[in-house]
């Protein structure tokens, strides 16, 4: 299929027709990716439906002009792929829709866009074989918790000791790691303890620009950045000019710098004279009358 062919004549693999809701969702697709070329790839793992509504909400002030699409992927792909027929370049976002991923269709500033989306989190407890967002630590010294569940700590290896009718820790230890696994032992001690370590939020995975995939962090990059590498680079350059005598065109202004500074020195030490001259030479004579 094309995307010539309408979106009411759509159908599966099977040649059955699409129902209407998929057709809907299909046509704001197709009608999102005509009209806002900028598209930012979210992970909304652990992120409530109550929070996705505030960021909505978010998104829609002050005139801004930003939707979440989240759906199946194979369905997603299909519409995609069905526009890339007419863009090329689309074919990159379909590479990059994988696992748990949201679209947020755009035509402002992405960095702006991404603040909004990645500002709101919610604090949460630990579960069992979720992927820890941050390390956690049980910090040493007294948990509050009673000398009869000791059994807590003791499957985990974790050394305590009773003092005043309470477990205490003796020293820290780490419960969970971040890009890891939280085991079920250590969910379960800090969902006991009362511990809710983690913030849950949406978080921007990939950025296209509407012809190619950029690498989100590209977004915090500020015209200061730039102009700051620029400078550093021009400086570099000219140094490796004054070195080897070369007159790139960084280097060319202290190179002359240089040569009327080597003309000046040899107006002092000989008959030579030239007007530009003459006040430095006025000054040092001064100078020296002085010393």
């Amino acid at each position: 299929q094309t995307c010539a062919l309408p979106i009411s004549a759509m159908a599966d693999e099977g040649g059955r027709q699409y129902s209407e809701k998929k057709l809907k969702y299909a046509e704001r697709l197709e009608n999102l990716i005509k009209t806002l070329p900028k598209v930012l790839l979210i992970c909304a793992d652990n992120v409530g439906s109550q929070q996705m509504h505030v960021v909505r909400a978010e998104l829609r002030k002050d005139g801004q002009k930003a939707e979440i699409l989240m759906g199946k992927n194979t369905m997603i792909k299909f519409i995609i792929r069905r526009a890339a027929a007419e863009n090329p370049a689309l074919n990159k976002l379909v590479d990059a829709i994988k696992l748990n991923v949201g679209l947020v269709f755009t035509d402002c500033e992405p960095k702006k866009i991404r603040e909004i989306l990645e500002k709101n989190k919610v604090v949460a407890g630990a579960k069992a074989g979720a992927i820890a967002p941050s390390d956690v630590f049980l910090e040493a010294g007294p948990t509050g918790m009673e000398p009869a569940q000791t059994n807590f700590f003791q499957a985990l290896g974790i050394a305590t000791k009773i003092t005043k009718g309470t477990i205490e820790v003796i020293k820290q230890v780490a419960l969970a790691r971040a890009g890891e696994r939280v085991g079920p032992s250590e969910a379960a001690l800090m969902t006991k303890m009362g511990m809710k370590p983690f913030l849950y939020g949406i978080k921007t995975t990939h950025f296209f620009d509407g012809e190619e995939m950029v690498n989100p962090a590209v977004l915090d990059i500020e015209d200061s950045d730039i102009i700051e590498c620029f400078k550093q680079a021009m400086t570099r350059v000219a140094a490796v000019g004054l070195k080897i005598g070369y007159p790139v065109a960084p280097a060319v202004p202290h190179m002359m710098v240089n040569a009327f500074r080597n003309l000046v020195a040899l107006t002092l030490d000989t008959d030579i004279d030239f007007k530009e001259a003459a006040e430095i030479k006025d000054r040092i004579e001064i100078g020296r009358a002085h010393v």
